[in-house]
Protein backbone atom coordinates (compact mmCIF):
# COMPACT_ATOMS: atom_id res chain seq x y z
CA UNK A 1 0.00 0.00 0.00
CA UNK A 2 1.33 3.27 -1.27
CA UNK A 3 2.59 5.14 2.05
CA UNK A 4 3.62 1.82 4.37
CA UNK A 5 6.56 0.58 2.81
CA UNK A 6 9.17 -0.26 5.24
CA UNK A 7 11.43 3.10 4.81
CA UNK A 8 15.23 3.73 4.42
CA UNK A 9 16.79 1.13 5.92
CA UNK A 10 20.47 2.29 5.37
CA UNK A 11 21.49 4.68 8.50
CA UNK A 12 24.98 3.50 9.41
CA UNK A 13 26.13 5.29 12.66
CA UNK A 14 29.72 5.98 14.56
CA UNK A 15 30.31 7.25 17.54
CA UNK A 16 33.10 9.33 19.41
CA UNK A 17 33.69 10.27 23.31
CA UNK A 18 36.91 12.78 24.04
CA UNK A 19 37.78 14.64 27.13
CA UNK A 20 39.12 17.72 26.25
CA UNK A 21 39.08 21.44 28.09
CA UNK A 22 37.52 20.25 31.06
CA UNK A 23 34.35 18.92 28.86
CA UNK A 24 32.92 15.30 28.31
CA UNK A 25 31.94 15.18 24.60
CA UNK A 26 30.39 12.23 22.96
CA UNK A 27 29.47 12.43 19.26
CA UNK A 28 27.40 10.25 17.20
CA UNK A 29 26.49 10.50 13.81
CA UNK A 30 23.99 8.52 11.62
CA UNK A 31 24.42 8.67 7.70
CA UNK A 32 21.92 7.78 5.10
CA UNK A 33 22.68 7.85 1.04
CA UNK A 34 18.80 6.25 0.65
CA UNK A 35 17.84 9.53 0.90
CA UNK A 36 19.23 11.41 -1.62
CA UNK A 37 16.32 10.80 -4.11
CA UNK A 38 14.49 13.10 -2.22
CA UNK A 39 16.81 16.18 -2.64
CA UNK A 40 17.81 18.50 -5.66
CA UNK A 41 21.04 19.28 -4.12
CA UNK A 42 24.60 19.27 -6.35
CA UNK A 43 27.43 16.30 -5.41
CA UNK A 44 25.15 14.95 -2.32
CA UNK A 45 26.09 11.54 -1.57
CA UNK A 46 24.94 11.42 1.67
CA UNK A 47 22.94 13.44 4.61
CA UNK A 48 23.91 13.10 8.12
CA UNK A 49 22.54 13.80 12.11
CA UNK A 50 24.93 14.52 14.15
CA UNK A 51 24.17 14.40 17.58
CA UNK A 52 26.82 15.99 20.45
CA UNK A 53 26.20 15.62 24.13
CA UNK A 54 28.61 17.45 26.60
CA UNK A 55 28.95 16.99 30.05
CA UNK A 56 31.25 20.27 31.89
CA UNK A 57 33.29 18.46 34.27
CA UNK A 58 33.54 21.05 36.75
CA UNK A 59 29.70 20.97 37.22
CA UNK A 60 27.74 18.40 35.66
CA UNK A 61 26.17 20.87 33.32
CA UNK A 62 24.95 19.29 30.18
CA UNK A 63 24.40 20.23 26.67
CA UNK A 64 22.99 18.20 24.10
CA UNK A 65 23.18 19.96 20.04
CA UNK A 66 21.61 18.53 16.86
CA UNK A 67 23.10 18.86 13.36
CA UNK A 68 21.90 18.05 10.25
CA UNK A 69 24.05 18.46 7.05
CA UNK A 70 24.73 16.60 3.77
CA UNK A 71 28.13 15.62 2.28
CA UNK A 72 29.52 14.36 -0.97
CA UNK A 73 31.61 11.61 0.66
CA UNK A 74 29.94 7.83 -0.61
CA UNK A 75 28.65 6.02 1.28
CA UNK A 76 31.19 3.28 1.24
CA UNK A 77 33.46 5.46 3.19
CA UNK A 78 31.15 5.11 5.91
CA UNK A 79 29.81 7.00 8.85
CA UNK A 80 33.62 7.30 10.51
CA UNK A 81 35.39 10.13 7.59
CA UNK A 82 32.13 11.97 7.52
CA UNK A 83 32.40 12.36 11.23
CA UNK A 84 36.07 13.48 11.00
CA UNK A 85 35.60 15.82 8.74
CA UNK A 86 32.70 17.26 10.25
CA UNK A 87 35.13 17.77 13.31
CA UNK A 88 37.68 18.99 11.17
CA UNK A 89 35.23 21.90 10.42
CA UNK A 90 34.39 22.47 13.84
CA UNK A 91 38.06 23.18 14.44
CA UNK A 92 37.81 25.47 11.73
CA UNK A 93 34.70 27.44 13.18
CA UNK A 94 36.37 27.64 16.86
CA UNK A 95 39.85 28.32 15.52
CA UNK A 96 39.05 31.53 13.07
CA UNK A 97 35.26 32.38 12.72
CA UNK A 98 34.81 32.15 16.38
CA UNK A 99 38.26 34.61 17.03
CA UNK A 100 37.03 36.98 14.13
CA UNK A 101 33.25 36.98 15.62
CA UNK A 102 33.70 36.65 19.64
CA UNK A 103 37.11 38.30 19.74
CA UNK A 104 37.82 40.63 17.07
CA UNK A 105 33.74 41.37 16.76
CA UNK A 106 33.13 41.36 13.51
CA UNK A 107 29.60 40.90 14.01
CA UNK A 108 29.06 43.62 16.10
CA UNK A 109 30.72 46.03 13.28
CA UNK A 110 28.31 48.96 12.11
CA UNK A 111 30.79 50.15 9.08
CA UNK A 112 28.47 48.93 6.04
CA UNK A 113 30.37 51.74 3.40
CA UNK A 114 32.28 51.13 0.60
CA UNK A 115 35.39 48.67 1.26
CA UNK A 116 35.34 49.08 4.55
CA UNK A 117 33.90 45.63 5.34
CA UNK A 118 36.26 44.40 3.37
CA UNK A 119 39.15 46.63 4.60
CA UNK A 120 38.51 45.58 8.37
CA UNK A 121 38.27 41.86 7.53
CA UNK A 122 41.48 41.85 6.14
CA UNK A 123 43.28 43.88 9.07
CA UNK A 124 41.44 41.36 11.49
CA UNK A 125 42.95 38.23 9.68
CA UNK A 126 46.17 39.94 9.34
CA UNK A 127 46.73 40.30 13.29
CA UNK A 128 45.17 36.82 13.97
CA UNK A 129 47.46 35.60 11.36
CA UNK A 130 50.72 37.97 13.36
CA UNK A 131 49.45 36.56 16.81
CA UNK A 132 49.21 32.96 15.13
CA UNK A 133 52.53 33.46 13.90
CA UNK A 134 54.12 34.60 17.54
CA UNK A 135 52.44 31.55 19.15
CA UNK A 136 49.69 33.87 20.74
CA UNK A 137 47.17 31.21 22.08
CA UNK A 138 44.94 34.02 23.73
CA UNK A 139 43.65 36.71 21.69
CA UNK A 140 42.35 39.21 24.07
CA UNK A 141 45.18 38.79 26.76
CA UNK A 142 47.32 39.90 23.72
CA UNK A 143 44.89 42.64 22.70
CA UNK A 144 45.17 44.11 26.52
CA UNK A 145 48.98 43.69 26.43
CA UNK A 146 49.56 45.12 23.42
CA UNK A 147 47.12 47.99 23.75
CA UNK A 148 49.45 48.96 27.38
CA UNK A 149 52.90 48.60 25.61
CA UNK A 150 52.40 49.82 21.86
CA UNK A 151 56.32 49.59 21.03
CA UNK A 152 55.54 45.84 20.99
CA UNK A 153 52.22 45.99 19.03
CA UNK A 154 54.78 48.15 16.40
CA UNK A 155 57.58 45.47 16.60
CA UNK A 156 54.68 42.70 16.20
CA UNK A 157 53.39 44.79 12.80
CA UNK A 158 56.70 45.16 11.76
CA UNK A 159 58.31 41.82 12.48
CA UNK A 160 61.24 42.92 14.31
CA UNK A 161 62.34 40.55 17.79
CA UNK A 162 63.89 43.13 19.79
Amino acid sequence: MPGFSRGTHDFRTARTTDIAHGRLEQRTITVCSELNEYLDWPYCDQVFKLERHVVRIKDGKVMDEVVYGLTSLTAEAGPEPVLDFVRGQEGIENGLHYRRDATRREDWCCVRIGHAPQMLTLINNVVLGLLSRRGVRNVPEARRRFAAHLNEAVQLVLGSSA
